[in-house]
């Protein structure tokens, strides 16, 4: 059961109206790493969790003060949209330069929020369950948290340098706080599960003996440049060896025949040309 405050966890009121920006709040509210992604996956975390208690408990508070952050964000929107389109625009149209500024704002919130936000991103695109990560694993899902609270924090660090109202920059000075512990309570809370015996350092803490024993202590040097195995953190200290020439293990990744009904563009397997066995085909041949 949820019951609803009518009073906002923190304030969101602008100085003025800005319909530019509240486009680009939009991010905040249903972007990937927006507050409707971060409030959905802590319900269904919550929701699957089969351990009740402190864990549960964490997840649901957490889960449903992330209700509130959309509640402030879509509030900040719509404070931020008054006016607009029909008043702020026709003004503002008559200059040519910020009729280009204004044709940012996002025609959406008019037409179909009614001058409110929207469940979308900053680019109109709608927000999309996908974007969850829920998955029964609490360290699986404590991991997801914690990298989706940072990617939140630096995507409102980035807007909080995109305007200069002092009651927007207030309000995201609140939200940049508990993205702040939030991650510190997901982080810390994964050091729990290992304490109390849940979890360990890898997720699922299971199938080890299963796994291929060659592959399980090795970082594969792929990409140019000798400095990654350097990074003592992931090789020495962790025991994992930096392969730097490693070989394919597999032969070529060559589709099967298409079923003919399908229509696909099919030829008899050709040697190509380099290979070993097509420079031999290709001697055979000069000698024949």
């Amino acid at each position: 059961m949820f019951r609803h405050t009518k009073l906002l966890q923190f304030e969101a009121k602008p100085e003025k109206p800005d319909a530019v920006y509240a486009r680009k709040l939009q991010e905040l509210i249903g972007g990937a790493f927006g507050e409707m992604t971060v409030t959905m996956q802590y319900l269904f975390q919550g929701w699957n969790c089969r351990i009740e208690g402190k864990y549960k408990d964490l997840i649901m508070d957490t889960a449903t003060e992330e209700i509130g952050h959309v509640e402030m964000l879509a509030t900040m929107v719509a404070r931020l949209l008054e006016g607009a389109p029909a008043t702020v625009t026709a003004e503002a149209v008559k200059d040519p330069v910020m009729a280009a500024t204004i044709g940012g704002m996002d025609v959406q919130q008019a037409i179909v929020g009614g001058g409110g936000a929207l469940p979308a991103d900053s680019n109109g695109y709608p927000w999309n369950g996908k974007y969850i990560v829920a998955s029964g694993n609490l360290l699986a899902d404590f991991q997801a948290n914690a990298a989706a609270e940072a990617q939140g924090r630096l995507q409102t660090a980035r807007l909080y340098n995109m305007t200069d109202d002092p009651g927007v920059k207030a309000m995201l000075q609140f939200n940049l706080a508990r993205d702040t512990v939030h991650q510190k309570q997901w982080l810390a809370a994964i050091e729990e599960l290992k304490a109390d015996g849940l979890e360990g350092d890898i997720a699922p803490s299971a199938l080890f003996d299963e796994e291929n024993q060659d592959h399980n202590k090795t970082i594969w040097h792929l990409s140019d440049g000798p400095d990654g195995a350097k990074g003592t953190s992931w090789t020495t200290d962790a025991g994992i060896e930096y392969l730097m020439d490693p070989e394919p293990l597999g032969g070529p990744g060559t589709a099967p025949k298409p079923d003919p009904a399908l229509y696909g563009t099919y030829a008899p397997l050709q040697d190509a040309k380099g290979t070993a066995k097509g420079k031999a085909k290709e001697v055979k041949n000069k000698l024949t």
